[in-house]
């Protein structure tokens, strides 16, 4: 057993909240026997719940910020998940090129954002889409979690308000709407194949290239 502290675990509720049918929505995506990078993994409970539910595969988490890090490696550590679940990637998605190595490279079947784009400036999701590219092949994808503004549908108060208090945070931040994700998708050479309505307002984003 690795001696990392099961103290450093950080705890965020949303995980909770939304792990279930985010792995419903992986279940109908993911093949076994294959490896998932997860980009902006946070606390680490998703990724460690997503390995405990789906056994035959590798969740291979990242994130650039050290006390997520470490957060992550005493949930894997805690869970018994050392000998299955590889340490996490110190990521930045606009720090190019991104810390994979070849053999990892020929391992990914696909690329999981939960809750990301909305908490980073616009170039970080432009980024996460450029180098996306490179990782992965047609018969893989991409999927975005989280909330979004669609064209000609109302917006939940929610989620309004939500836009508004992230960006009193940082004019950079905000809900970012689907069709501008879309475009930039396109540009890099991927298409939305599917978009699944989930419970608080959020959506599940599936993108492959074309």
């Amino acid at each position: 057993m690795k001696n990392i502290d099961i103290d450093n675990r950080l705890i965020f509720p949303a995980t909770l909240r939304n792990r279930d049918v985010i792995a419903a929505v992986l279940s109908k995506y993911i093949s076994p026997n294959s490896l998932f990078l997860e980009i902006a993994s946070g606390s680490g409970e998703h990724g460690v719940f997503f390995q405990k539910k789906f056994p035959s595969i590798i969740w291979q988490t990242s994130d650039p910020e050290l006390v997520h890090r470490k957060s992550i490696n005493s949930w894997i550590n805690h869970e018994g998940l050392f000998s299955k679940m590889p340490e996490p990637l110190d990521l930045d998605v606009e720090k190019r090129p991104w810390p994979i190595s070849k053999q990892l490279r020929s391992l990914i079947k696909g690329i999981v954002c939960i809750n990301m784009i909305h908490i980073c400036p616009w170039t970080c999701t432009k980024a996460m889409f450029e180098e996306s590219k490179f990782l992965l092949d047609k018969n893989n994808f991409l999927m975005l979690y989280g909330p979004f503004i669609i064209r000609n549908k109302q917006t939940s108060e929610s989620n309004l308000n939500f836009d508004q208090s992230l960006k009193l945070q940082n004019p950079l931040w905000g809900i970012r709407h689907l069709e501008a994700v879309n475009e930039l998708a396109l540009e890099n050479g991927f298409k939305q194949h599917n978009v699944i309505e989930m419970p608080a307002n959020n959506l599940s984003v599936i993108y492959c290239l074309n």
